[in-house]
Parts: C-alpha cells; sequence; structure tokens
C-alpha cells in the first residue's frame, strides 16, 4: 500500500475523532481496514472500543507489541482543513489519527512481509480519559498475548519532521485528574451575611493550591497543579452556593504526587472549617508515569543513530501525562516523540502535524522491528 494511502486514512480518521470509550465509528474503520488484509496473517479481537490485532510470524519465540491511542480530545476544530472533523466540538488534538495511521501502515508490511517473531498492534481506546490503558492490560486478551516487549510513539510538535526525541528512565509524568465540589448557602445579593459563598471560598481555594509546589515540594523536584476549569453561580445578583473546580496534578516521582495530595487535603479540612462548608475531592483517573526501559531504549538510540536521514535528540523528561505508563510498568518497552512540526502544540485547536511524518514513522518502525 502506498504512503499517499496512509496518508489519505490519517485524514478519514481525523474527520470521526471520538471521545473515550465512545470510538465505535474509529473501531469499525480500522476493522474494515484490517478485515481487507490477508486474513490468514493476523487474529483480530475487539476489546470494548479498541482493538487486538496479532500478526503471526513464522517461527514465533516472542510477542512484540506496539500500542496506538485511537481518542479524539472536547474540542472545537479550528484548522480550516478541507478534512475538518465532522463531529461538532471534538478534535483529534493530539495526534491520534496520526498514531492510528502509523500502525495500520507496520501492521500492513508485516502482514504482508512476515518475520519469525508474532506482533501484536494494540489499538488503544480513552488515553486521554477515562484510561484504556490499565483496564487493556488487564483484560484476558492481553493477558494471553502478553507481549515480550512494548512500544509506542507520540508526536512532537515542536521538533522537525525526521527527528525522534527519546530518554532513557523518566520520560512523562506521573499525572492524576482533579475535580473539587464545593457546597455552601445561596441567597440573594443583598444579605451577603446569610450566605455561605462559594465564588469566594473556591476562588481563595485556588490561590491557596499554587502554595503547594511552591512550599511543599522540593525545589528540586517537579510537580504542577493546574485548575483548568471553574464553574459557580447562575445570575448575577444570587450568591452562588455551589462552585466546582476541575485541574490536573503531575509530578516527576511518585514520593511528590503523594505530597501533593497529602497537602491539598490538608487545605480542604482548614477551607471547610474556616469558610463553614462542605468539600469533596474526587482525583479521578490516575496515570502511570512513563519510565522508558534503559536496555531496550539503549538499543533503539543506537538504532536510529546508526541511520541515515534520522535525527535524535536525547530529549529532557516531561510534565506530560500517558497511560501507556501501566503498560511499561509490567513490559520492558519505551515510547518515543515523532517530530512533526507544527506552530501549535498538543491539545491545540489549530494544531496541524506535517503528513511527512507518517511515511517516516512507519520507515522507522518496520526497519527497526525487522532488525529485532
Amino acid at each position: 500500500m502506498s504512503v499517499t494511502d496512509f496518508k489519505k486514512i490519517r485524514r478519514d480518521l481525523h474527520k470521526i475523532p471520538e471521545l473515550g470509550f465512545q470510538e465505535y465509528k474509529t473501531q469499525k474503520y480500522l476493522m474494515d481496514y484490517i478485515s481487507g488484509l490477508p486474513s490468514d496473517r493476523y487474529i483480530m479481537k475487539k476489546w470494548k472500543t479498541g482493538l487486538f490485532v496479532k500478526v503471526q510470524g513464522t517461527a514465533s519465540s516472542k510477542i512484540i507489541g506496539f500500542r496506538a491511542d485511537i481518542d479524539g480530545l472536547p474540542i472545537k476544530e479550528e484548522t480550516g482543513l478541507d478534512f475538518n472533523s465532522v463531529h461538532p466540538g471534538k478534535m483529534h488534538a493530539c495526534g491520534h489519527d496520526f498514531h492510528m495511521s502509523i500502525a495500520l501502515g507496520v501492521l500492513t508490511h508485516f502482514v504482508q512481509n512476515p518475520i519469525m517473531d508474532d506482533l501484536l498492534f494494540i489499538f488503544q481506546p480513552a488515553e486521554e480519559g477515562p484510561g484504556g490503558a490499565l483496564p487493556m492490560l488487564e483484560s484476558e486478551d492481553m493477558k494471553e498475548w502478553m507481549p515480550d516487549a512494548v512500544f509506542a510513539l507520540h508526536i512532537a510538535p515542536e521538533y522537525e519532521v525526521g527527528t525522534v526525541a527519546v530518554k532513557e528512565g523518566l520520560l512523562f509524568a506521573n499525572t492524576s485528574e482533579l475535580f473539587i465540589k464545593f457546597k455552601g448557602k445561596g441567597g440573594h445579593a443583598a444579605y451577603p451575611h446569610q450566605t455561605k459563598d462559594m465564588i469566594v471560598t473556591a476562588s481563595y481555594f485556588v490561590t491557596q493550591l499554587q502554595t503547594i509546589v511552591s512550599r511543599n515540594v522540593d525545589p528540586l523536584d517537579s510537580a504542577v497543579v493546574t485548575i483548568g476549569k471553574m464553574e459557580s453561580g447562575t445570575v448575577q445578583n444570587i450568591i452562588a452556593e455551589t462552585a466546582t473546580l476541575e485541574g490536573t496534578i503531575r509530578t516527576l516521582s511518585p514520593e511528590s504526587m503523594k505530597r501533593v495530595k497529602k497537602r491539598l487535603e490538608s487545605l480542604v479540612r482548614g477551607m471547610e472549617i474556616g469558610y463553614d462548608c462542605d468539600i469533596e475531592v474526587d482525583y479521578g483517573s490516575m496515570y502511570q508515569q512513563v519510565y522508558n526501559d534503559p536496555e531496550w531504549t539503549s538499543d533503539f538510540i543506537s538504532f536510529v543513530r546508526s541511520s541515515d536521514n534520522r535525527n535524535l535528540v536525547i530529549c529532557k523528561e516531561a510534565m506530560t501525562g500517558e497511560d501507556f505508563g501501566y503498560m511499561l510498568e509490567r513490559i520492558p518497552g519505551f515510547m518515543f516523540w515523532l517530530g512533526v512540526n507544527s506552530p501549535y502544540g498538543l491539545h491545540h485547536s489549530k494544531l496541524n502535524p506535517e503528513e511527512e511524518a507518517i511515511d517516516f514513522a512507519i520507515a522507522l518502525l518496520t526497519d527497526y522491528i525487522e532488525r529485532l
């Protein structure tokens, strides 16, 4: 199959972004494409809205896994592309359309050009939330086909096409969602003394959160506490009875994550007493850090360095969150950044990666797997 076809596949998938565990059109598209390949070379199994596809080797002694995430984000697309999202308020703003297209390209190559070992392609739903990697990892199908090693990539807008960025050890942070609900007492704006104003309480709490990183985390460690959404009130002359905050916690060590949460809960107890209200905290989905196996990563680094027309960057760790970390916790392997050269970053409504990266990544991964 030609490179142009995989570019078209990316554009088809870009049009139909779906949120976590709602990827029904995406799953069907993937299944329809894979079903057109020689059926005696693979076994395909549905898992919720995702897929497992095992490409059978000629004399297998191990299973090599490759994971591609498939969900989109609740973002209104503003790229102006002629293959713009047809789902209002949803967009592939994190490159998962690229990840899927690349995986299909590699899968196609090895169906048509079998190697000795089995390959397991994992099309994983719900990476953006609530988290599909851990339940997929614990599924019976995954246990039956547990890889001996597993790899994944993530597009990187800040790097040029042709660049691979990776490092041994910690690559992505520990992350946790954060949902906080405040309950006080509403009332008329003219009688504030008869109320418990949750706009004031929630606003003050946001400022208090900022002291956690600056005063409770080791300056030589790293942590981020971000509130990205705040909702409260109905009209201008009613004091708000409730308020909600939504955000995220990111740390470079599990110990710091525990420390941040412990301090946050202390602030909650103080706010409840000081503002005579009730506060509920829900951490939602937690993602394990992405920790690249040193041996496998070192081997991959050597491979890229020995390749022509492939630029290697030894990058720093990032505060990005990725539930692929759960797979790397149990299976040796690595994740790497793939340069796609976009002026707009991940999760931006105008993200438009350069499609030449699809051809580059397919060739990179097929060469690497064949070498293994």
